[in-house]
């Protein structure tokens, strides 16, 4: 095993509610990959003579108001959310990064370069001005509804964000020795960007990462409850909740708690996965996690001792 993925897994042991958070995702990606293997009935297809059914053996979370098993569309519906959040997590993150290494490497002097960041950061302080919810809506309705146009919603939403993370992580780099020497060594400010200060600057991003998509999921899910998201009868949790939403008022909770519960696991997978690339791409962290793995070897150590010791003098 690789040195970096047994502190990984070891890691992993002393710190377990990391571990929750990567066996929620996995569990979570398998079910969606293997849906048409794993559900019992087809997600889109209705049966009168079933609506409004409780949990019980033959649907395991019930159906809803027009007979659609909700166990199955719960298992297809990552498929969808998790696409969404994915795709517009990355798009977001290759642009914000992208535009924030430009701004963050020519902040500092003076000429249309310092002026034209300058108006890149005011563009993206008035863009997280607005109420990221009703701004989403905006683009939605502004661009049509479909899956490509929540997807293009979240990663115009996030992008302020990796372009603030990316250019105060270059503003710190572009002033170390090595960059200076690269500068002096005739390197132009492109590959200095590229080799040089862009790859050191990218954990606090790939921290950030785990945490939009979850985040994602969960804007996804809410532009489809009030109508603005994914159409039904697409399997997708927040469309799940909105169709059962009217039924809880009399007594049929099962059609928007289920999917409210998957929803509501998944984000919290992905946000303890983020918690786990923050702390492992610290140097404070990934020192903390040593000295308690050295604490516990030492331990363990000690204890293989005292054993050892009373079995020779049992003899």
């Amino acid at each position: 095993m690789m040195p970096g993925m047994r502190f990984f897994g070891r890691a992993l042991l002393i710190r377990p509610r990391f571990a929750v958070g990567y066996i929620i995702v996995v569990l979570v990606g398998l079910a969606a990959l293997f849906a048409p293997l794993v559900a019992p009935y087809s997600p889109v297809d209705a049966d009168s003579s079933n609506f409004l059914q409780p949990p019980s053996h033959a649907h395991l979370f019930g159906t809803d108001a027009v007979g659609m098993d909700i166990f199955s569309r719960a298992i297809y519906a990552p498929r969808i959310d998790l696409t969404i959040a994915v795709l517009g997590t990355v798009l977001s993150a290759a642009v914000g990064t992208t535009i924030g290494a430009l701004v963050g490497f020519y902040s500092v002097g003076r000429g249309p370069r310092v002026w034209l960041s300058f108006a890149v950061m005011r563009a993206a302080d008035v863009i997280q001005a607005f109420p990221v919810f009703v701004f989403a809506i905006a683009l939605v309705a502004s661009l049509g509804q479909s899956i490509q146009t929540v997807v293009l919603a979240i990663a115009f939403v996030n992008m302020p964000i990796y372009l603030r993370l990316m250019r105060s992580q270059v503003l710190s780099i572009r002033a170390m020795r090595y960059v200076e020497a690269a500068k002096v060594a005739g390197v132009s400010d492109l590959t200095v960007i590229r080799r040089h200060i862009v790859p050191n600057a990218m954990a606090p991003v790939l921290a950030q990462l785990s945490v939009n998509v979850g985040w994602g999921i969960l804007l996804t899910a809410a532009l489809s409850f009030v109508g603005a998201g994914v159409r039904a009868p697409t399997p997708e949790w927040g469309s799940m909740i909105a169709m059962g939403f009217q039924n809880v008022v009399t007594g049929q909770w099962w059609p928007s708690v289920f999917p409210g519960v998957t929803l509501a696991i998944t984000v919290f997978g992905f946000s303890l996965i983020g918690a786990s690339i923050e702390m492992l791409s610290n140097p404070a962290g990934r020192q903390s996690i040593s000295q308690e793995l050295e604490l516990r070897d030492q331990r363990r150590g000690a204890r293989a001792t005292v054993t050892a010791t009373a079995d020779a003098g049992g003899r």
